[in-house]
């Protein structure tokens, strides 16, 4: 079990702290962390602190590294993390993005309500849990992608799937980047993550991911929820929560050792090696960059090829078209990308590469880069919570901008590990539980079940009402699940 995090820790007011630049001489800036003083006793049982001050070690860092109130021990930077750097001066860490390139969060709204859904439940997890296999290295049931198509689905993401009428025009308008950020170099993909990548579109994949089918619980701001399509209390959603599969797993692994050396070549001190990086400018750098774009835009694909799989599911279940259901994309957004943005540092704009790991874009109202039926309320924020709970639908604001480079939480956040989770009940016993409580689990292995039960993860209304009080988000809805399809 992990040690507790003795280091110092200043608060600033009821939702932020500071570790000072001087914990550690290393230090190019103050860590600052987005925490309720009840999340705060989680958060110290881990080192999530200590990668915390570690990240502000990089050179090139602008700001203060960040965590967000979601944050626990990672590879590298903790997860919650939240990084700036300078484009000159700055470095890219594949640590700063995590294992999981692009895993993010896509929300569907429906006409239907939740007595509409619950008498058919068991038939639709089972059509939903046919069409969007789930598990370690599970196939896609929907297509098949060949080794010259891989090209277009990398360097094209959802606009590849709309090509071959997986997605609308309104659904590619709908997704962070249009679903597909420039700049992929399918040149910089290694036969193995190709191998990895070609079965892999449209699935689910282990761990923490899945498809849930929820119910609008509480409507916090009615006005917004009325321009994502949130229009009452009993209203049925589905959210996706998946990543770029096997495929930006081996993306990562492929770049950490030549980022290690890259370090040593520039000169780089690293305080742990799970930080290894390249300038912003070198060969080394910009090569991560064009793999990571890479599974960016496999990730958008997959998750829209998945909204394809579901919206078959739902027409099968309910005899009616997916138009006629209301199935339509509220919004994608990745949580675990290193992307320049330009933002205003000391009353300049600055051109800056920001990393956020386990942490959201949230861009305010009137921001260019969200689409333009939500320019008068802000990009909305998608934060899953634990199958036992609920999630929330939020928004991004000018707090956020200014303090977080426009970032905020990605979900609850785990307190405990999987193996830790497995000692504490049996996937069957869980099963049940959560059938007693009206939520329906489909999954591929009761193993994952176990490790992913709520007990092992924060209190994601904590974590969201945090991020609420500091101003860094907005509430805007509460989701309660239904149903699940897991790995």
């Amino acid at each position: 079990m992990m040690s507790e995090w003795n280091g110092p820790l200043e608060k600033i007011d009821d939702f932020r702290w500071r570790v000072p630049q001087s914990y550690r001489h290393e230090m190019n800036a103050d860590g600052v962390l987005f925490a309720s003083e009840k999340l705060m006793k989680e958060i110290r049982n881990d080192q999530a602190l200590e990668q915390l001050a570690n990240v502000a070690t990089l050179p090139g860092i602008v700001g203060a590294s960040m965590s967000m109130p979601d944050t626990h021990w990672g590879y590298g930077f903790p997860i919650g993390g939240v990084a700036a750097f300078d484009v000159e001066e700055g470095i890219i860490s594949p640590g700063g993005v995590g294992y999981d390139i692009n895993c993010g969060v896509r929300l569907m709204r429906s006409d239907l309500r939740q007595e509409d859904v619950l008498p058919r439940i068991d038939r639709l997890t089972d059509e939903l849990f046919r069409l969007v296999p789930s598990g370690m290295g599970s196939k896609s049931a929907v297509v098949k992608v060949s080794d010259s198509e891989l090209e277009e689905v990398v360097t094209k993401g959802a606009q590849w799937a709309a090509q071959r009428g997986f997605a609308t025009r309104e659904d590619v308008q709908h997704i962070e980047e249009h679903g597909c950020i420039e700049g992929a170099d399918p040149e910089k993909i290694t036969p193995r993550a190709r191998e990895r990548g070609c079965p892999q579109i449209a699935t689910l994949g282990a761990g923490n991911h899945f498809l849930e089918v929820q119910a609008v619980e509480e409507i916090f701001n009615p006005r917004i929820a009325q321009t994502l399509g949130i229009l009452e209390v009993g209203q049925v959603t589905v959210m996706v929560h998946t990543g770029s599969r096997g495929f930006g797993y081996q993306v990562c692994d492929d770049s950490l050792e030549i980022m290690q050396r890259a370090a040593g070549k520039y000169g780089i001190k690293l305080v742990d090696r799970q930080l290894a990086c390249a300038p912003v400018r070198s060969a080394e750098a910009q090569a991560y960059l064009g793999a990571m774009r890479c599974a960016v835009n496999y990730a958008f694909a997959n998750r829209q090829v998945i909204t394809y799989a579901l919206r078959q599911a739902f027409e099968r279940v309910f005899s009616q078209g997916w138009e006629k259901l209301g199935l339509h994309l509220v919004y994608d957004v990745a949580h675990n990308i290193a992307k320049f943005e330009e933002h205003e540092v000391d009353g300049k704009k600055r051109q800056l590469c920001v990393h956020r790991k386990g942490a959201t874009r949230a861009f305010p109202p009137g921001s260019p880069f969200i689409p333009e039926d939500y320019k008068e309320i802000g990009q909305p924020v998608l934060v899953p919570g634990d199958m036992g709970t609920c999630s929330y639908l939020l928004v991004g604001t000018e707090t956020a901008m200014r303090e977080t480079w426009g970032s905020t939480c990605h979900g609850a956040g785990r307190v405990m590990s999987r193996n830790q989770a497995l000692k504490g009940i049996r996937g069957d016993d869980l099963v049940q539980q959560l059938l007693e409580q009206g939520i329906t689990v489909k999954a591929e292995s009761k193993r994952t079940v176990a490790e992913e039960a709520p007990f092992a993860y924060k209190d994601v209304s904590e974590v969201v009402d945090t991020c609420d009080g500091a101003g860094i988000s907005k509430k805007v809805a509460k989701l309660r699940p239904l149903g699940v399809i897991k790995g």
